[in-house]
């Protein structure tokens, strides 16, 4: 994980440099991938948690027992319709 954090710095400052010295707008390129990877990700992690899973610790089952009208799995749906 921390080799992953340092890579995405060193590309970070690589592209900084890069806007810098050769060509303008790429900075503006690179914050929408991450914004859009991060995005992507989440959704794929409520899903993952929330949905697929069964299990008694999950959020979701923590939200059925406070509000029991709602079933688990339609918890992960409603996340994943907010997210």
């Amino acid at each position: 994980m921390v080799c992953l954090n340092i890579g995405f710095a060193l590309l970070t400052i690589i592209f900084i440099a890069v806007e810098w010295l050769v060509y303008n707008p790429i900075l503006e390129f690179v914050t929408l991938y991450y914004g859009v990877f991060i995005g992507a990700f989440s959704v794929y992690d409520i899903y993952d948690d929330l949905i697929t899973r069964t299990v008694e610790g999950s959020d979701a089952h923590a939200c059925h027992k406070i509000y029991p009208c709602c079933l688990p799995r339609c918890v992960g749906v409603q996340f994943a319709i907010i997210a």
